[in-house]
């Protein structure tokens, strides 16, 4: 089993930026790949960037891309999402994701944090 605890959402104006993080444990962190989901206020989750195990490689949704950046520190357990450039669409719940081996990009499988809210004012 693994246990995922988000923080460091907040109400920010639009333009600003924000570093989300996820711890992880319950697993050797480096044998998870990683990643960030979000679900906006009455959508479905979505989702938003992967990093591999070993932090080589990452994949983003086209509407995050060149804004937002994920990477891991393996000795930390921890997985961040810096936001840069933020927009009132995206407000949402953001969501840590784990699984195993590959990155995952489908919103029904792996492991899930309680999710942290993040707010765009415009």
């Amino acid at each position: 089993q693994v246990q995922l605890v988000e923080s460091g959402g907040e109400l920010v104006q639009a333009g600003g930026s924000l570093r989300l993080s996820c711890a992880a444990s319950g697993r050797t962190f480096s044998s998870l790949a990683m990643g960030w989901f979000r679900q906006p206020p009455g959508k479905e989750r979505e989702f938003v960037a992967a990093i591999d195990r070993w932090g080589l490689h990452t994949y983003y949704a086209d509407s995050v891309k060149g804004r937002f950046t994920v990477s891991r520190d393996n000795g930390k357990n921890t997985v961040y999402l810096q936001m840069n450039s933020l927009k009132p669409e995206d407000t949402a719940v953001y969501y840590c994701n784990a699984d195993t081996p590959a990155i995952n990009t489908n919103k029904n499988k792996g492991y899930w944090g309680q999710g942290t809210q993040v707010s765009v004012s415009s």
